[in-house]
């Protein structure tokens, strides 16, 4: 599947077998979540809300969140906690501020413990509080407070007096008199104008002091990722790991499906395909030991990858396509002679579809008079091919089946036949095909023309 596109029935593929295997990559997965929940404890958060009183635009909001996060806030807020080895560095880590509606600046903390985490929000949003009324001037010291209203009077009280120096000038037409009024005039109207000035620069005037919404409430949870998270995310990455490994290992084999690829690998022409009755397990490797065991235990001594067996017709056909593929054999070679039929070990399927050739040959007429060729099976390892000296035989044909050896392994029996003398005077597959269900006696198959049995009185002619 190179250059196929992968599909949902791939998927399906995958899953349905290799459920074993992806099962027990799925524990092992929650298994180093659990892990991994053991080694980083558990932590709980805790949010504190801060409002805003008076109209703010979105971008001073960015800004207040800003300056709750930073080191004038939470420097103070680490040195009233004192928590030992936590500083205000540390505490960047564990808390956030975020803008949220309504003008409010929501705090978060977060510790090992719903106490720490509580106090530790109640605390920051306390500080950021305080350091915010100390900017806009609003704490501390009343003398600076009331210099501002000391001098709203002050100007007040100028200006009436102004008005007064007015009244009482010369009411009369000289020049002087005019010029005097004049000026007073001005001067309450500058007077006027610095006082209202000095109300819009006053960030009380139209913002009041920021006000802590009562005290973070005590989390009754894990922060996430809980430990739960922690195992469901685990169990779900390793099966996505191995369903992409599994991808990635079938776009990288280098196992041969096209026949094209199968004869040239093999240097001879490509005679046919016996169907052999069978299941998917039929392309199970033999094997011992303890690795063959576990693969057999995780399902994984069959490939994924080999499309589903096709369905087939009943045993005669199957015969019929036998005995073609012996025919174009006996008509490849030009005198009847003794040849080796070659299986890769380990292919149950070839080694069937072989057993079918040579009853083919046996049940094959001349074969008294030697007017046919005539089979022996070896079973060849492709690890390590070795195909028999001559022993009366003269030629091999290769028997295996499509997508379960790669162009080195058909190789190198190849390089194995020339070694011995051998020349490759054809290749068979052995194709994997499901057998019709018996029909009980008395029905007629699929497609079957009734007899129509006409009487002996019966006349000819148009009815």
């Amino acid at each position: 599947m190179s250059d196929d596109t992968i599909r949902l029935v791939t998927l399906g593929r995958i899953i349905r077998r290799r459920r074993r295997l992806l099962a027990l990559l799925a524990v092992v997965g929650a298994l180093v979540g659990y892990g991994s929940s053991l080694l980083f404890p558990p932590r709980y958060t805790a949010s504190a809300s801060v409002l805003l009183p008076g109209a703010w635009q979105e971008r001073e909001l960015l800004t207040q969140a800003e300056i709750a996060t930073s080191s004038v806030v939470l420097d103070p807020a680490a040195a009233t906690l004192g928590w030992t080895g936590t500083g205000g560095d540390e505490l960047r880590d564990r808390v956030s501020a975020t803008a949220a509606d309504g003008n409010i600046i929501k705090i978060s903390g977060t510790a090992e413990t719903p106490e720490r985490a509580q106090r530790l929000s109640d605390q920051v949003a306390q500080q950021f509080v305080t350091f915010a009324a100390r900017i806009a001037g609003a704490d501390t010291d009343p003398e600076a407070a009331a210099r501002p209203e000391a001098l709203r009077q002050m100007v007040v009280a100028t200006s009436r007096r102004i008005t007064e120096l007015a009244d009482a000038a010369d009411p009369g037409k000289s020049v002087e008199s005019v010029q005097a009024r004049t000026e007073l005039a001005k001067l309450r109207t500058a007077l006027q104008d610095a006082i209202k000035k000095l109300d819009q620069a006053d960030p009380a005037s139209d913002k009041a002091t920021m006000v802590v919404m009562g005290p973070a409430a005590r989390p009754s949870g894990e922060a996430a990722p809980t430990r739960v998270q922690r195992i469901v995310a685990g169990a779900l990455l390793f099966f996505l790991l191995a369903v992409v490994g599994h991808l990635t290992a079938a776009r990288m084999s280098r196992r041969l499906r096209a026949e094209p690829e199968i004869a040239a690998a093999l240097g001879s022409a490509l005679l046919g395909t016996v169907d052999v009755p069978g299941d998917l397990p039929a392309h199970r490797r033999k094997g011992r030991g303890p690795r063959a065991r576990l693969r057999r235990l995780l399902g994984v001594d069959v490939p994924w990858d080999i499309p589903a067996p096709q369905l087939s017709g009943n045993e005669a056909d199957r015969q019929i396509r036998s005995r073609r593929v012996y025919a174009r054999l006996r008509d490849r070679l030009p005198a009847p002679r003794r040849l080796l039929v070659v299986v890769p070990d380990g292919d149950e399927p070839a080694r069937e579809a072989a057993g079918q050739l040579v009853a083919e040959a046996e049940r094959s007429p001349g074969s008294s008079s030697g007017g046919k060729p005539l089979l022996r099976v070896v079973g060849v390892s492709v690890s390590r091919p070795m195909v028999p000296d001559r022993d009366g035989e003269s030629g091999v044909l290769v028997v295996l089946s499509a997508g379960m050896w790669n162009a080195k392994e058909l190789a190198g029996i190849a390089e194995a036949c020339a070694d011995a003398g051998q020349e490759v005077v054809g290749i068979v597959l052995a194709a994997l095909v499901r057998t019709r269900p018996t029909r009980p006696a008395g029905h007629p198959t699929d497609g079957a023309t009734p007899t129509i049995t006409v009487g002996a009185g019966a006349t000819e002619g148009a009815v």
